[in-house]
């Protein structure tokens, strides 16, 4: 039961719980006001009733007295004494127990107590207690203890136990009237509290809405130019600041990933487009049965291999920044020394520039990063500096304090190419001849900075170019 009670309030809507909870609030504090109001009103109706009872007139010696002697003389209740006022009644309780019940009153049952009070066996102050008259009226009455004459007691006293009661139907029927007051007026503010539930569960999710109906309108259209209008600082307002921001993303990540493919489809075009004119002269010559001269054909598959070896890095380098971007922290970071992986980039670079110098200092220094990814990314940096070097040129490679500086000996890059030098496929105009795809230095820039890095190319003094990789040092330099 418990649980189709839950399914049902979770089936209902945002609107509907939040207007469900605030009335349940509502009712709960409501109804505790009531019912403290019931009781605070319930013990100062009793307190002032007790206070009425304590300070109503009380009976002469002398109305007693008769009472005493009217009971003595014969067995009738009732004796001459003077009646009370009439809200109130007024018995004399006999040491045998019998009760001398006052013209005008009604009589009430008598107890051992009130019987014990009669004879002195107990000294007992004055009590409240709520009995029931002979017409099953209940009432609350207040006993106290009086001496009189006894008859013929030369002077002697006796105690006797003198009840005056009054009615509770003076403190009940106000009590049952303010209940059900109380009740009603519960009843229209919970109504009212659901009614006004509703108007600010309404007014409140108002933005909600706006958010709801902004993505439904995204994952049917796939617009990502919709922004929510943000009202205010509050907890609505940071939502919607968020989404939008989350949409600008969204919409900047499919843009540069629109420009990637169109990019690589512009990049591939080149090297296809030659490779298929070199196969189809090749097929021609066989298919015609003019073969070309030795020469020409070895030219030829040279391209062929050249253009191959070009779109087998092309593809590399894609593939390389396809991948997600590694978390800090993740299991594929790890503590590496630098000058360890740069002594490999620079036996690498050696191979590819025969007939250049290659100078490398490099003091050792360890970072945090993913193994692989830190080799490929410095050697695309001397590649960088092999490519546009000039024959017999030197380039000097420096690791000191983290710092890693390669400087070649080329032209140069012009300033205004600088900012331009790490976007993908980008190229400056006198590097467009030479091979290569444009997105080395993109690849060294992520890399770096997803170690924590930073990477600045600048003109060096005298002419060239350097490039400049900083990388914060490991925590834990691995063991010897």
């Amino acid at each position: 039961m418990r649980l189709l009670r839950r399914w049902r309030f979770k089936a209902l809507s945002l609107r509907s719980r939040l207007a469900l909870l605030v009335a349940a609030a509502v009712a709960v504090a409501v109804a505790a006001v009531a019912v403290a109001a019931w009781f605070i009103t319930r013990g100062q109706l009793m307190h002032q009733f007790e206070l009425s009872l304590v300070r109503s007139p009380h009976l002469s010696a002398k109305d007693v007295l008769n009472a005493r002697l009217e009971c003595s003389s014969n067995d009738q209740i009732g004796g001459p004494g003077s009646p009370g006022p009439p809200q109130y009644s007024s018995q004399v309780v006999l040491p045998d127990g019998r009760a001398c019940v006052l013209p005008g009153s009604k009589a009430i049952k008598v107890e051992k107590w009130d019987a014990a009070v009669a004879s002195g066996a107990v000294k007992a102050a004055p009590l409240h207690t709520s009995k029931t008259t002979s017409d099953n009226q209940k009432v609350l009455v207040y006993t106290r203890i009086m001496f009189v004459p006894q008859p013929g007691g030369f002077g002697l006293k006796e105690p006797v136990a003198v009840s005056t009661s009054r009615s509770l139907d003076e403190v009940v029927t106000p009590l049952d009237s303010l209940a059900f007051i109380l009740v009603f007026v519960a009843g229209i503010g919970v109504i009212g509290a659901a009614s006004a539930g509703f108007g600010i569960a309404r007014a409140g999710l108002r933005p909600v809405d706006r958010l709801t109906d902004a993505v439904e309108h995204i994952a049917r259209t796939e617009d990502l130019a919709v922004r929510i209008p943000v009202d205010g600082e509050d907890e609505i307002a940071r939502l919607s600041a968020s989404f939008n921001s989350m949409t600008a993303q969204l919409a900047s990540s499919r843009e540069r990933q629109q420009q990637l493919i169109a990019d690589a489809g512009h990049e591939l075009r080149t090297p296809l487009t030659s490779l298929r004119t070199n196969i189809e002269l090749l097929t021609r010559s066989e298919e015609t049965g003019r073969p070309l001269p030795a020469e020409d054909r070895k030219a030829l598959l040279a391209s062929v291999k050249a253009q191959m070896t070009e779109l087998a890095l092309l593809i590399g380098d894609l593939q390389e920044l396809s991948r997600p971007d590694a978390i800090p922290g993740s299991g594929l970071a790890e503590a590496v020394g630098l000058h360890e992986v740069t002594a490999h980039a620079v036996q690498r670079a050696r191979l590819r520039g025969p007939d250049l110098a290659i100078n490398a200092h490099l003091a050792p220094w360890y970072v945090r990063a993913e193994p692989a990814s830190l080799e490929r990314a410095i050697v695309n940096l001397l590649d960088n500096a092999v490519k546009f070097s000039p024959s017999g040129g030197t380039i000097e490679v420096i690791l000191v304090n983290g710092e890693l500086s390669v400087r070649d000996q080329g032209p140069g890059i012009p300033p205004e190419d600088l900012p331009h030098v790490f976007e993908r496929f980008w190229r400056s105009p006198s590097a467009r001849a030479l091979p290569g795809s444009g997105l080395g230095l993109s690849i060294v820039a992520r890399t770096i900075q997803q170690a924590g890095g930073a990477v600045a190319l600048q003109p060096a003094p005298g002419g060239g170019t350097v490039a400049v990789v900083r990388l914060p040092g490991a925590a834990i330099a691995p063991l010897e």
